[in-house]
């Protein structure tokens, strides 16, 4: 007899998925976690931060900082994306 059964981790991907809501808590979670991945000197110059239409939007209010992560905007794609386990970010725009 085939069983209907699945773990509830499995349910609530299925769910997360089938509502949409994964790619917004996996944009939360990236959010949240700013500090952590980037280090309290970044987060601490991070005035303002907010993902949209897969984009990354920073206002970094330090010039030589802002100038430092545009150069590094693809290793940090990257980074957080894999973080999330699913692509989050396509883009990351500096102000």
């Amino acid at each position: 007899m085939p069983s209907n059964e699945q773990s509830l981790k499995d349910a609530i991907g299925v769910f997360l998925k089938s509502s949409r809501l994964s790619g917004k808590l996996a944009e939360q979670k990236i959010i949240d976690g700013w500090e952590a991945r980037m280090g309290k000197m970044i987060a601490k110059h991070t005035k303002e931060i907010s993902i949209y239409d897969k984009k990354l939007f920073l206002h970094i209010d330090s010039a030589p900082l802002r100038q430092e992560l545009f150069y590094s905007r693809e290793k940090i794609v990257k980074m957080l994306n894999e973080e999330a386990g699913e692509e989050v970010i396509r883009e990351i725009v500096l102000r």
